[in-house]
């Protein structure tokens, strides 16, 4: 097992980017980390090895992040005031026809900007496993939209070879993609 001050190091950023995903708020995703790192400190002695290390931190920190979405649940805010509800306070919310005062933000298609998020992460992904030089030559040629002589300038690379690359990424994101969505 590896020394407990370098899980932050080596592992820290992939257990932040699960806790993100999972809880939609980068204070709520650092604190859920931290205390996986405490627990993983409090139990290191108990970790047999029979997974990663990593395996192992993300054991932990999924249950910190529901027992942190579970005190979440518990927690009721209290409003300024009494504690009872004053009519005053609702009517002011509705015009003298009983419609809301203020109109409400257009949700969009919220089916839609899932299945986005999940095409968007599941593209992530396979960009990350993707071979540095091949993404580089994506990148170059689909994200900043050079031209094939641009990218042949940049990288010093034949015509040839810069179109075999990129259709070497598009056949492996195609692929990594099919097997995700």
């Amino acid at each position: 097992m590896s020394d407990p001050a370098r899980w932050l190091q080596e592992h820290g950023d992939y257990l932040f980017r699960y806790a993100r995903r999972r809880l939609y708020a980068d204070e709520l995703a650092e604190d859920a980390v931290q205390e996986t790192l405490l627990a993983a400190l409090r139990a290191r002695t108990q970790f047999a090895g029979a997974s990663s290390e990593r395996t192992w931190l993300t054991g932990i920190l999924k249950h910190k992040i529901v027992d942190l979405i579970r005190s979440q649940a518990r927690e009721v805010t209290a409003s300024a005031g009494s504690g009872e509800d004053d009519p005053g306070d609702w009517e002011a919310l509705f015009d003298q026809s009983g419609h809301w005062m203020d109109t409400f933000r257009d949700w969009g298609n919220p089916d839609s900007e899932l299945e986005k998020s999940r095409i968007r992460q599941a593209l992530d992904e396979c960009f990350r496993r993707l071979k540095p030089a091949l993404a580089q030559i994506f990148s170059l040629r689909e994200l900043s939209g050079l031209s094939n002589e641009d990218i042949c300038k940049e990288l010093d690379i034949s015509a040839t070879n810069a179109w075999v690359m990129l259709h070497r990424a598009r056949l492996f994101l195609r692929e990594c993609l099919d097997t995700r969505i």
